[in-house]
């Protein structure tokens, strides 16, 4: 099976737990990733449909990670966030996917520009994601893994994390009249 098979270029999903500026350990034991938690719509079939075909495929290429044949039980990336994330209410009417990786993914906006600006893609903005499945077998957990490989923006959301925006906190003080030049350095 090729990795095409096992690639999926999402509809468009909402970022959460977005770290793709730095990588960051997971645990103790892991070593740095990048990652993001991809807030899927459950009436983006289309999408769903594309994962859960290239989870099969993922699936046959781990035969010989699994031992000669697909375990009855392993670990799935596609989760249903009314069940999984109950208590949060940004999950609700959603499935979602951690996806994470060793190296930086491309991060471009949707005119293709690539984004250096780590202001403008953060938790709770929205866009594309192409992702790759993948079979692992590590210390008795066996499963399908999904990969991050790059990210599209392609529009604003409310941040989330509680964090507001410092425009919004001090729209009441900021100071739009120009002709105030008052050199303040003395």
């Amino acid at each position: 099976m090729t990795n095409q098979e096992t690639k999926v270029i999402t509809g468009e999903v909402r970022f959460s737990y977005l770290n793709v500026w730095e990588p960051k350990k997971i645990d103790d034991d892991s070593e740095p990733k990048y990652s993001v938690s991809l807030l899927i719509p459950k009436s983006d079939t289309a999408t769903i449909k594309a994962i859960n075909k290239a989870v099969e495929a993922a699936k046959q290429n781990g035969i010989t990670k699994f031992g000669g044949k697909i375990p009855a039980k392993l670990k799935l990336p596609l989760r249903d966030g009314d069940e999984d994330r109950e208590d949060d209410p940004i999950y609700a009417g959603h499935y979602f996917i951690n996806a994470t990786c060793k190296t930086q993914p491309g991060l471009v906006y949707k005119n293709g520009q690539r984004i250096i600006d780590s202001t403008e893609l953060y938790s709770g903005c929205y866009g594309r994601a192409s992702v790759t499945f993948y079979a692992f077998n590590t210390s008795g957990n066996r499963g399908i893994a999904c990969g991050l490989n790059n990210l599209m923006k392609t529009r604003d959301g409310e941040p989330l994390g509680g964090r507001s925006k410092a425009e919004d906190d001090f729209a009441d003080y900021i100071d739009t009249d120009d002709d105030d030049d008052e050199d303040f350095l003395g």
